[in-house]
């Protein structure tokens, strides 16, 4: 009986812990929200530069249904409050995972506390400054004296936030690629192996995550091509590093 009771004592301990880190986060997403619901509209015109460049200062945009707008705003706020909020997230999920691990895997998973976020944001900032107003061209040359482009609040913020969600989660291939390496679940040498079935993913996933036209697939599939080679040779040192290690333990 008591021993049961001191195996079930860690468990409630995790448990508690994880709920206080996952409040804390809550929190810091929560905070973030309020923050920027006083900012939404300064967001969202931030947000819709990129289609005022191809539309022009004067063009407007239209909501249908009477809380749309207040809606659009909310989300906004929402996930700009969740962007604030990541590195808070990561900290939480590091407190969490960190007493657990050994002081060598502390060093190696320490810098992905840090490229996580900022290889998140790069790729925000990609589909921001280059896809948007390429897409954006094309799906407005569709426009005549027959038809004409009246963009709705809230099917712009759908595709703008999918667009750099996409982008966004594209970019941390390499974090997700380099754990599957440090972990022995896949080598550099299956990568390589299987490289060129990965480019018809890569091209696949372009067309699934982005507007169905051949400028914004491709910008993404490209990205996902060159950071797929950058895991392969992050790898390869990852994998000499893991057997020089493994070495000197044995010399030890």
């Amino acid at each position: 009986m008591t021993q049961e009771l001191d195996d079930k004592a860690p468990l409630l301990d995790h448990l508690i812990e994880l709920r206080r880190r996952i409040a804390n986060s809550v929190l810091a997403v929560l905070a973030g929200f309020i923050v920027c619901y006083s900012f939404a509209e300064e967001v969202f015109a931030f947000l819709v530069a990129p289609l005022r460049q191809v539309l022009g200062p004067d063009a407007k945009m239209i909501y249908t249904g009477l809380h749309e707008a207040f809606f659009t705003y909310m989300k906004v706020s929402f996930y700009a409050g969740l962007f604030l909020a990541v590195p808070v997230i990561l900290s939480q999920l590091w407190l969490f995972v960190a007493p657990g691990l050994y002081k060598h895997e502390k060093k190696f998973f320490m810098p992905f506390l840090f490229i996580t976020p900022i290889l998140f944001f790069a790729g925000g900032a990609l589909a921001y400054e280059f896809v948007f107003p390429l897409a954006f061209k094309f799906f407005l040359s569709f426009a005549s004296p027959e038809i004409e482009a009246l963009p709705s609040l809230k099917e712009y913020l759908s595709l703008v936030m999918t667009l750099i969600f996409s982008f966004g989660l594209v970019f941390e291939l390499p974090v997700g690629i380099l754990l599957l390496i440090k972990a022995g679940a896949v080598s550099t040498a299956s990568l390589v192996a299987k490289r060129k079935y990965f480019i018809v993913f890569a091209f696949i996933a372009g067309g699934i995550l982005t507007p169905p036209d051949p400028f914004s697939q491709i910008m993404l599939a490209v990205p996902i091509l060159l950071l797929y080679e950058v895991s392969i040779i992050l790898g390869r040192y990852l994998e000499k590093s893991r057997v020089l290690d493994e070495t000197r333990a044995e010399e030890a």
